[in-house]
């Protein structure tokens, strides 16, 4: 059986780190089993669904390199909603409601205020519906049985049947709730694995009895711990954090994999150079139940060290015009984020602001003389600083930091043996002089 997975967002507003994770683990498995990845957009709100978003959804995924093989609408499928949900009503699994919220609230209230457990308590067969109210539509559950499976994280589940509330499924207007649409897709779609958030769980013990009401073999589902904050509870930040944020931090699509693929785990965060490798190492059974905890101090560093290992020709369309591969190979150890390169080419060709103390300026003119005689096709910083340092008699730091600050007018940065050949000859000794 080919794996498929699907990653179903609603178009009502961007995707947060929280949807990023979800799509990104559907994706890699769906990728490590050699099957298929679906984009099933959920906009049957049709009063908060929109096209802007829609179309924010295809390109961030895009921008995560999350390639999909197929792409469904809800909008475009109420049709068959309409013929299964017919179905189901004539097979007795479906039944019409008529309260309103606040009688069920009411509802609830009672039964609380009783000790008991605030389950929704079906119209007797003898009810008759108010008049010129219209119904809106829950699923029967059978409560006669024990709602069980095997989740790819959690373990065993179970729900006993009789305890759960049949659900909602369609609004008093026609208009249709997540439950049962999910479901109907899910088959129609042929999807074998369903990888969502724990949220979920109580809704899939609903949904496995829609599966079996509609004559389908339910999927494998895997419900992982939600996000937590780095101050170790649920934030509304890991909520509004989304694609255009991280992209304007410099954050790279490989880091934010990186550590979205991991959290939750007992695998370590580790730069990547591609998704695949990602994918080949996704095992929900090394996924845990406590809280997945997001750093996004943890991601700047993991940024970082991502840069670190990208090879010229992925970011040569993204560096300054005329900075080569030596260039990038000596600059990239300094980076948090690809825009820096920028700032550190400014100071390869200048003009640079230089800082030379009293103290080092016969030295530093010294230093300019010496620069003159180099042969700069071999490794004119090592023969720079080693005449240097058997004229002058400096070492270490009082031989290395004034003419760092000469050079290149800071006290930290890229490797000078690197550096220097890409400053060059007439540069080097202008700022010297």
């Amino acid at each position: 059986m080919t794996t498929i997975t699907r990653f179903a967002p609603s178009p009502t507003g961007r995707l947060h780190v929280g949807n990023l994770r979800a799509a990104l683990h559907n994706w890699l498995w769906a990728r490590k089993n050699g099957g298929r990845f679906l984009l099933r957009i959920d906009d049957t709100d049709r009063a908060r669904s929109t096209e802007a978003n829609v179309d924010a959804i295809r390109t961030d995924l895009d921008w995560l390199g999350l390639n999909h093989d197929g792409e469904e609408r809800q909008s475009l499928r109420f049709d068959l909603y309409e013929t299964k949900f017919e179905a189901l009503k004539a097979a007795g699994r479906v039944y019409a409601c008529y309260e309103t919220p606040e009688e069920l609230d009411l509802r609830r209230k009672v039964l609380l205020g009783r000790g008991l457990p605030p389950i929704y308590e079906r119209p007797s067969v003898d009810s008759v519906p108010p008049e010129g109210r219209a119904p809106h539509w829950r699923f029967r559950l059978d409560h006669d049985v024990m709602i069980a499976w095997e989740d790819l994280i959690r373990g065993a589940q179970h729900f006993d049947a009789a305890k759960l509330s049949d659900p909602v499924i369609r609004r008093a207007d026609g208009s249709w709730l997540y439950l049962l649409p999910s479901v109907i897709d899910d088959i129609e779609m042929g999807v074998t694995h369903v990888v969502r958030g724990e949220d979920h769980v109580s809704n899939t013990a609903s949904q496995i009895q829609m599966f079996t009401a509609l004559g389908a073999t339910p999927p494998a589902f895997a419900h992982e711990a939600l996000l937590t904050g780095s101050e170790g509870k649920l934030s509304k930040r890991l909520g509004s954090l989304d694609c255009d944020e991280l992209r304007s931090a410099g954050i790279e699509p490989l880091a934010i994999a990186g550590l979205l693929a991991r959290l939750g785990t007992s695998d370590p965060v580790e730069p990547v150079t591609g998704l695949a490798a990602l994918a080949e190492t996704i095992d929900f059974a090394r996924f845990g139940r406590a809280p997945a905890r997001f750093d996004m101090a943890e991601l700047e560093t993991l940024n970082a060290k991502t840069i670190h290992m990208m090879p010229f020709a992925t970011v040569s369309e993204r560096l300054p015009a005329g900075m080569d591969e030596a260039a990038w190979t000596a600059i990239r150890p300094n980076l948090k984020t690809i825009a820096e390169a920028a700032d550190w080419w400014r100071i390869v060709t200048g003009p640079t602001e230089t800082a030379v103390a009293d103290e080092d300026r016969l030295f530093i003119a010294q230093a300019a003389e010496v620069a003159a005689t180099l042969d700069w096709s071999g490794d004119p910083w090592h023969a720079l600083t080693g005449a240097l340092k058997a004229s002058s008699g400096r070492t270490g730091k009082a031989l290395f930091l004034p003419l760092r600050r000469a050079l290149t007018g800071l006290d930290h940065g890229p490797d000078m043996a690197a550096l220097l050949p890409i400053i060059g000859r007439e540069r080097a000794i202008s700022r010297l002089v």
